[in-house]
């Protein structure tokens, strides 16, 4: 019997070589660009996105913005609630450090405990759009329990690399959801190299960071809930912890999409972009700074943050283009700071983000002391995960 499709929900139109602007189809399973093997960008028609009005009667999730997402067809959507996660005002800390407005998105309310669930869902309802039978994925820890856990729910088959020394909650739960899980001693790069090895013959599909165009359309719906969620003003700062980067660049096109649909108002100045990193692992600040020409041969080492341990970023120029356009900078952290972050804003605000999310904090106290931040200015830090998954990595520090 013939299935008959509902009609397209996406206003997708186009995908773009994010290097040199060479045109691919939309309406086909794509990977990186053939042109430059770098990632390929998805673009929609502005002309017939909907007023921004029509949200005020749709779900509370990240599929509230469909038109500007790349899934064509409803049935196709695997979905476990993620998105429209909460913005607290940080009160307490504000006080403290005499701040005007100190916001913090908490993406560890998410399905998984992590932003990576809007990127995984994204990318797994693609792929079954696609028919796609099975996926593989080199992570640091989230993503592989995201992609696990929606490949789980779409009848996929899932095979998760991750380095050995990853806490064994995230190896755990990506057990439990069914997926085969596979370690390798050495970061997320060298995992990379491992699912090459074993999807040699293209039997899965990579979803790799940037390696397939549609992670980067499940992260950007921060940007839009960043916008909706402020009454379509935006603050005057965000920062964000960049190790694949995926998230940092996927905000800044939903700001530059908004525009271009007259969502955001007239002349409105967007936020500067801050990329954190852990000193461990710093290769966008490296090169940001002009201490190495790119990431390609940059080596890290391990960090309490493990989605900071990105040594050779795919999205690296895209990262970068986002910081100059915006204004941004980048900046490390170290463990110890992370660790006083982690402590101060669970005493101080009942939080307990995960080491990455303490990083972006400490890192805004020290933008405020060198003066790029200004105590004046509205400032949103985006945590990206829970930290009940990073007690192994925090059992070795004393709480006093």
């Amino acid at each position: 019997m013939k299935t008959t499709l509902q009609p397209l929900i996406s206003h997708l139109s186009t995908l773009t070589c994010s290097s040199c602007g060479a045109p691919y189809s939309a309406f086909e399973k794509q990977t990186v660009s053939a042109c430059c093997q770098l990632p390929l960008l998805a673009g929609y028609s502005p002309d017939v996105v909907p007023e921004k009005e029509a949200l005020l009667h749709r779900e509370g999730t990240m599929w509230r913005y469909l038109e500007l997402l790349p899934v064509l067809h409803k049935e196709n959507i695997v979905s476990l609630g993620e998105g429209y996660t909460p913005i607290l005002e940080l009160k307490n800390l504000a006080r403290k450090y005499e701040l005007r407005k100190l916001l913090l998105k908490d993406e560890g309310q998410n399905p998984t405990g992590s932003f990576k669930a809007r990127g995984l869902s994204m990318a797994i309802s693609k792929a079954k759009e696609h028919g796609v039978e099975g996926c593989i994925i080199p992570t640091a820890g989230n993503a592989g329990v995201a992609m696990a856990a929606y490949c789980a729910k779409a009848g996929m088959r899932a095979t998760v690399v991750m380095p050995r020394h990853t806490p064994k909650a995230f190896r755990d739960e990506c057990y439990w959801y069914g997926a085969e899980v596979v370690l390798v001693d050495g970061l997320i790069n060298d995992c990379a190299a491992k699912v090459r090895e074993l999807n040699s013959k293209g039997e899965l599909l990579d979803v790799s960071t940037l390696k397939e165009p549609y992670r980067l359309e499940g992260k950007k719906t921060m940007g839009y809930e960043i916008a909706e969620q402020g009454n379509w003003q935006l603050p005057d700062v965000i920062l964000y912890p960049a190790g694949g980067g995926t998230g940092l660049i996927g905000i800044w096109k939903a700001f530059k999409e908004m525009k271009k649909i007259g969502w955001l108002p007239q002349g409105i100045k967007l936020p500067r972009m801050v990329a954190v990193q852990a000193e461990n692992c710093r290769p966008l600040v490296e090169t940001f700074y002009g201490r190495q020409a790119n990431a390609q041969s940059y080596v890290g080492k391990p960090t309490i943050a493990n989605g900071l341990a990105v040594p050779r970023p795919l999205g690296e120029q895209l990262m970068l283009q986002t910081l100059q356009e915006s204004g941004g900078t980048a900046i490390s952290i170290s463990e110890e700071e992370m660790i006083t972050g982690l402590r101060e804003l669970g005493t101080s605000e009942g939080l307990f983000v995960a080491p990455e999310g303490a990083a972006v904090w400490m890192a805004a106290r020290k933008l405020l002391d060198t003066g790029f931040i200004q105590y004046d200015e509205e400032i949103l830090l985006l945590n990206t995960g829970s930290g009940q998954k990073y007690m192994e990595n925090l059992s070795s520090f004393q709480i006093d």
